[in-house]
């Protein structure tokens, strides 16, 4: 794997966390196509993808990514992540509710040299809407006994 093939995901996190769009945009070609595949949002080129990473800073503005992994043989990539902020804003149908949420997801990559044609977002809505306080928590049934297997 070379330097470029690294750091695009470094890059793209960095991006994220600097909160400038311009830099998040340096990591995509102009005719990329962004997907966030929890909110059903599909962006084609910089215009769309500047309004998508906006609106979730201005509902999110200490929004931030943790790099936890990333891999790429040079034409894709994987970058695997922690998302975490504070709900100050409001989202579209989602009120601002002050909380804070964090979850695991994963980008999945096209790459044009070291840029980003692609990318998936995959990470768990449901998690963060629970976190969040517009769905209540899983029930978690009590631990089974030592020796014993719990039947579901």
């Amino acid at each position: 794997m070379t330097t470029t093939q690294t750091s695009i995901a470094q890059r793209w996190v960095d991006g994220w966390n600097s909160h400038e769009v311009q830099r998040i945009l340096a990591c995509l070609t102009a005719d990329a196509v962004y997907e966030d595949l929890p909110l059903g949002a599909v962006n084609h080129g910089h215009a769309e993808a500047r309004q998508f990473i906006e609106t979730g800073w201005a509902a999110f503005p200490d929004l931030r990514f943790e790099l936890n992994g990333s891999a790429n043989d040079g034409s894709h990539g994987t970058v695997e992540w922690t998302m975490s902020g504070t709900h100050q804003g409001d989202f579209p149908g989602l009120p601002a509710t002050g909380k804070a949420f964090s979850v695991r997801g994963v980008s999945v990559l096209e790459l044009a040299g070291d840029q980003i044609r692609r990318v998936r977002d995959y990470w768990d809505f449901a998690t963060v809407l629970q976190q969040l306080g517009f769905l209540p928590a899983p029930e978690q049934s009590p631990p089974a006994p030592a020796g014993e297997l719990a039947s579901h």
